[in-house]
Formats: structure tokens, C-alpha cells, sequence
């Protein structure tokens, strides 16, 4: 969430970088947002009045017990104050909460070195590794894995609906293997801190990461305002709310791998075939909680584990910078790592890395106690390390042979029992 103090202090900033995420007319909600702060201040001013012309006449009100005219004179007088007190907590808190649902609404803003975007079209690509494969004879993964009679769309479809997969025999062990490999990766050798966390949080903790309230209907959401997470980001950020972490402790990198679920209300007719689109999938994600000034070193970090994880796979790849307009609401920076899919002829989203900055932190009040014992807002990141279905889908194509077969990556051959293809 912005902070309304920075609002105050600079406006300008934050029309100019609204502008950058293409908001309609920013200049208007600032304004807006400042004339209700404005209002909410005088009722608060108000308010801090009558309470010192209450303590005032309390203790006036000691001193009179043996004048009853003026203690029944002073009591009347704090009893109309205490309703006046009542009234203006009434009207203040129905300002900050107008103030806080607009603030709500609003993405972060992105950093200086982000590029100026509306879409993915102004995305910069940082570099690209591996060679890809170019072949008509490539079949793409979905109509691979029916042949050699490994996925099942149909039966998916007969339990659950359409965007639902089942794997069978080594493709779920593939499935298995792919995600034991990253959570091994990441905490051997890239130091994150292996969690098992829920799947199913609260309305606050949707709230806390951003999900909530903009992006409702691209959730699943159960009964007494729970919901199912539509990646780990949401438990493993959580972890830090409402928490005063020691300033020696940080960073704190945790990892965990969790089915995500995704009601993909805004990507109709958008990857109908295959398993790049699901509503259930899997997902190894990282998350780092860091002082604030280190946040853009530790981001570099963060793309460099995911990198590594296809670097041992052998898949190729590249490294996109995402534009203002093409981030995601509480991303200030983005990277995406996307890999070559050969039946397509082009790269796919297999991870997402981002700085919130403060911004998440704000929402959930995560924060740390400095050096000089303050205690201020930390910054939060997040990353996929990897989506696995879409891992299993650059296998399906780029380790493709020309009698069908799928080869097993190297590095996956010992969680797979020295199998050496599917």
C-alpha cells in the first residue's frame, strides 16, 4: 500500500508514476486522497481538543467534590464532551477507512530504471542463454504427452472441468522429481529456508500481498472469507506480518513448493490447449524479507537462483526487464525468466521475479528494528523457482526425440531412478 505520509509530502511523485501504470486521471485520486487526509486531520485536531478540555475539567472535577453545583456543572460538561468525542471517532474512522480503500485500489509505483509501458510489448530483454530449437517436427507438449499416454485432459475434464490436467505413471514422477530438484537447489545451494505452509489463508493475508481487493475475481474463494492461494507468496510473506524482525536476522529467504489455484477470469480464450494455463498447478516459490536498501542486490540474487535452475536443466531461456505496464500490482521491478517453447516458435513466462519495496510490507506491517533501534518498513520479494507444469512442458518439447520418446534431463536422473526417457 502507498504511504499516505509520502502523499503528503509529494504528490507530484506519485501522479507522475501512477501516469507510468497507465491509471486514469491520477491527478483527480491524489487529490482526492488528500482532501479527505486533509478533513480526517481537522476532525482528528477536533478531537485531540476535547480530549485535553475533558483531562482539563476532570481534574477540576476532583477538586469540587464539596461544591455541588459546579461538580454537576463540570460532570455535564464532560458528558457532552465524551459524546462529542464519540461522534468525531465515528467520522474519523469513516474517513480513514475511504482514505485506505483508495489506497488499496492503487499499485505500486515502479522504480526509475523500469521501462515506460502499457504492455508487454515494451518489455527489454536482458539476455538470452541456451540454443533453441527450431523444428517443424516438434509436437507440441499436449499432443506429446496424449501419445505416449502420459497426460490426461479428458479425464481431468470429467472430474473437474476445463484447465485441469492429470499426469500419469513417469510424467507424475516427473512432476515429483522436478520439484524435490528445485527445493534441493534452493536450499543446498542457494540458502532459502524450506517451508510447508498452508494453502488455503484469510481475507487479511489476501489483502496483505495485494490480491485483494483489485484482483477478487481471478481467485478462488471458500467460505467464511477464506481462500486458496494463488501462489506460496501469500503464506510465506505472511509469515512477517504484524512482526518486529531484529535487524541481524534479515535477510530471511524462504522457499516452499504448493499447488496455486487460479480462476484465470481475465485470460478468457487465452491457452485453451495444455497445461500452460491451469486453474491447479505447481509451483516452487522464493520469498526474501531484507532491509530496504539492499532490496535491487538481493532481486539480482533472486533472478539468479531461478536462472540456475535452468541452467542445470539445459533449457533455454531469456531475461526480460518488464515494463510499467506489464508488472503486477505490488511489483516496483520485475524480471521474467521465459523459455524457449519450439511448437510455439517462441519464449513462455516459466518464472516471475519482483521487488515490492515496502509496499507489502506497508499493507501487513512487516517491519524491523534498525541500528539506531527504529522500527521501519521492510522490503519484500518474490520469485518462482519454478512454475513446475510449465518446466514439465519445456521438457515435453526441447528433450524431444525423433521416435517419440522424451530424454530425462541429467539432473533430474537420479530422483527419477535412472530412468533415461519418458
Amino acid at each position: 500500500m502507498l504511504n499516505i505520509k509520502d502523499i503528503r509530502s509529494n504528490p507530484e511523485i506519485f501522479i507522475h508514476n501512477l501516469k507510468k501504470r497507465n491509471i486514469d486521471d491520477p491527478n483527480k485520486i491524489i487529490n482526492n486522497i488528500l482532501e479527505l487526509d486533509k478533513t480526517y486531520r481537522n476532525f482528528l485536531e477536533q478531537k485531540e481538543k476535547l480530549l485535553n478540555e475533558r483531562n482539563t475539567i476532570s481534574k477540576e472535577l476532583g477538586k469540587s467534590k464539596d461544591d455541588q453545583k459546579k461538580f454537576n456543572e463540570l460532570s455535564n460538561k464532560v458528558s457532552k464532551i465524551k459524546e462529542e468525542i464519540l461522534k468525531l471517532d465515528k467520522i474519523t474512522g469513516e474517513k480513514i477507512l475511504s482514505i485506505n480503500e483508495i489506497l488499496m485500489s492503487l499499485p505500486n509505483l515502479p522504480y526509475e530504471d523500469v521501462p515506460v509501458g502499457t504492455d508487454d510489448k515494451q518489455n527489454i530483454e536482458i539476455r538470452k542463454e541456451g540454443e533453441c530449437k527450431f523444428s517443424d517436427k516438434i509436437i507440441p507438449h499436449d499432443e506429446i504427452g496424449e501419445k505416449i499416454k502420459k497426460i490426461d485432459f479428458e479425464t481431468a475434464v470429467k472430474i473437474s472441468g476445463s484447465r485441469f490436467v492429470i499426469l500419469k505413471e513417469n510424467l507424475a514422477k516427473l512432476e515429483r522429481a522436478l520439484i524435490n530438484f528445485m527445493l534441493d537447489v534452493h536450499t543446498d545451494e542457494n540458502e532459502y529456508t524450506e517451508y510447508s505452509v498452508p494453502v488455503i489463508v484469510n481475507e487479511k493475508s489476501m489483502y496483505g500481498t495485494g490480491q485483494l481487493p483489485k484482483f477478487k475475481e481471478d481467485q478462488f474463494q471458500l467460505n467464511n472469507n477464506q481462500w486458496l492461494i494463488p501462489t506460496s507468496e501469500v503464506s510465506l510473506t505472511n509469515m512477517v506480518s504484524e512482526s518486529i524482525i531484529e535487524y541481524e536476522k534479515l535477510p530471511l529467504r524462504f522457499v516452499s513448493a504448493t499447488q496455486c489455484f487460479r480462476a484465470e477470469a481475465g485470460a478468457a480464450g487465452k491457452d485453451t490447449k495444455g497445461m500452460i494455463r491451469q486453474h491447479q498447478f505447481t509451483k516452487v516459490e522464493m520469498v526474501s524479507i531484507i532491509q530496504p536498501e539492499f532490496r535491487f542486490k538481493e532481486l539480482e540474487r533472486m533472478v539468479g537462483c531461478a536462472e540456475k535452475i535452468l541452467k542445470k536443466l539445459k533449457l533455454p531461456y531469456r531475461v526480460m526487464l518488464l515494463s510499467s505496464g506489464d508488472m503486477g500490482f505490488s511489483a516496483e521491478k520485475t524480471y521474467d525468466l521465459e523459455v524457449w517453447l519450439p511448437s510455439q516458435n517462441k519464449y513462455r513466462e516459466i518464472s516471475s521475479c519482483s521487488s515490492c519495496g515496502t509496499f507489502q510490507a506497508n499493507r501487513m506491517r512487516a517491519r524491523y528494528k534498525t541500528l539506531d533501534k527504529k522500527n521501519n518498513l521492510v522490503a519484500t520479494l518474490n520469485g518462482s523457482g519454478l512454475a513446475v507444469g510449465r518446466t514439465i512442458v519445456a521438457i515435453l518439447e526441447n528433450y524431444q526425440n525423433t521416435d517419440g520418446s522424451i530424454s530425462i534431463p541429467e539432473c533430474l536422473k537420479k530422483y527419477m531412478g535412472n530412468v533415461e526417457t519418458l
